[in-house]
């Protein structure tokens, strides 16, 4: 997705004009689902969770036109507009990878008059303007996703350095998309009888300078597979020059990385060469659902810790909520696991309650906030849950048992309030 123009205003109304690029800009797409010009698979949600009823959403349009002659007699012919609609409802197609999005036309054009019915298809490689204003505003969440969709690092799920001597490719792999972040050129002279020095002096330089720029690119607390690939030794004495280099400065998160470094063959240093890199099966194998399995993960120390009933395990959204009030979902391993189907619930009012709840526990307590997409194995199993649960930085009991003296205060409450109004009605 490429951010072509965005206005926020303070109150959160504002815009954002997109241009979709690829299949995943539109939607999320499933494991081992059919994709074209595809290089990973993986799962996103982009404009589908971005789009929302009663947002205004702008697009180029192709309508009916009914004319009619001074004789009586009509004709209907199809014309090339741009129309606004106020969302109703959204529907994918991923034969065509479009999405359409169903509304009632907010703004009269030559072509069409306001509150006429619409569904505009958007399409990749196609501008779409999306407004938002009222309770309807940009908040957290939405502009998480424009910033998701729009920054290839945030969404990476690998990063891969395609080399040669003297020349290195360093690229991103999110999505459907291979993004080239930086080009590493040195010179490395030839080996040459007696100079085999100057050689592995230009050589050493090469790799210091490549790993510097690896370093600037990559978050090394995160875990993410680094392909290395080359023709000949390159990547392997790339990869010992690595963990030397860990080793000699005590850089502990990055002798960490020693699993993630993944040294395959190439045919050339230059980035077409990802394309077979890529289609190796191991690779494949190492590469294959990178994101769901750290979100399987996830849910496997969940359900851990909710077996050993020690109390750092909660579920439900009162549960979870409570247990965020006491500030027992935030630094030190707290972790929030929520479902984007929460965030697309009709009520604002409810879209809003899980929206604070996420801004809470990342902006105020510090805890890690983690979506789970409802359309793989791991979000359906959160969903089986009340589409929100939380691991707890220590331990919280009886948080259900809180809900269960207030429901009673609540009846006792309401029978003394009913006993008072049958005593008053005997007076």
């Amino acid at each position: 997705m490429r951010l072509t123009k965005q206005n926020f205003e303070r109150d959160g109304s504002g815009y954002v004009t997109l241009f979709p690029e690829e299949p995943e800009d539109m939607v999320f797409h499933l494991p081992n689902s059919p994709k074209t010009d595809t290089t990973l698979t993986n799962s996103k949600w982009y404009a589908y969770n971005l789009i929302r009823p009663k947002d205004l959403l702008r697009a180029s349009a192709l309508r009916r036109v009914t004319t009619e002659s001074s004789t009586g007699s009509t004709s209907s012919t199809r014309v090339h507009t741009t129309l606004t609609i106020r969302v109703a409802s959204l529907d994918f197609d991923p034969q065509s990878s479009q999405l359409h999005v169903s509304g009632r036309i907010a703004e009269e054009t030559k072509f069409a008059k306001v509150g006429q019915y619409h569904t505009l298809d958007l399409e990749l490689q196609r501008n779409f303007t999306l407004e938002k204003n009222g309770e309807e505003a940009w908040d957290s969440v939405a502009r998480g996703i424009i910033k998701e969709s729009c920054d290839p690092v945030k969404s990476a799920d690998a990063w891969a350095v395609v080399m040669q001597e003297g020349l290195a490719n360093l690229a991103v792999l999110t999505g459907a998309r291979t993004v080239l972040r930086q080009r590493v050129e040195v010179a490395v002279p030839r080996k040459r009888g007696g100079h085999a020095g100057d050689h592995d002096k230009g050589l050493e330089k090469f790799f210091q300078t490549t790993l510097d720029t690896l370093l600037r690119q990559i978050d090394l607390n995160e875990s993410k597979p680094i392909l290395l690939a080359s023709p000949g030794f390159t990547a392997s004495s790339f990869q010992k020059f690595i963990l030397d280099t860990a080793t000699r400065t005590g850089n502990k998160a990055l002798m960490a990385q020693k699993a993630n470094l993944v040294v395959v063959h190439s045919s050339s240093g230059y980035l077409h060469s990802l394309n077979e890199i890529l289609q190796t099966p191991e690779v494949m194998a190492r590469l294959k659902d990178t994101q769901y399995a750290r979100e399987a993960k996830l849910m496997d120390e969940f359900m851990t810790l909710l077996r050993r009933d020690d109390g750092r395990a909660w579920y439900g959204p009162n549960e979870v909520e409570k247990a965020v009030e006491k500030g027992a979902v935030g630094r030190g391993g707290g972790v929030l696991l929520i479902s984007n189907a929460l965030f697309r619930a009709q009520d604002v009012a409810i879209r809003k309650r899980w929206v604070r709840l996420v801004d809470k526990v990342r902006d105020v307590e510090g805890g890690d906030v983690r979506t789970l997409s409802s359309e793989h194995e791991s979000g359906k199993r959160l969903d089986g849950l009340g589409g929100i649960a939380a691991i707890l930085t220590f331990p919280l009991d009886d948080l259900d048992d809180l809900d269960d003296e207030h429901h009673e205060h609540d009846e006792q409450a309401e029978a003394d309030m009913e006993n008072e109004n049958s005593n008053g009605l005997q007076v």
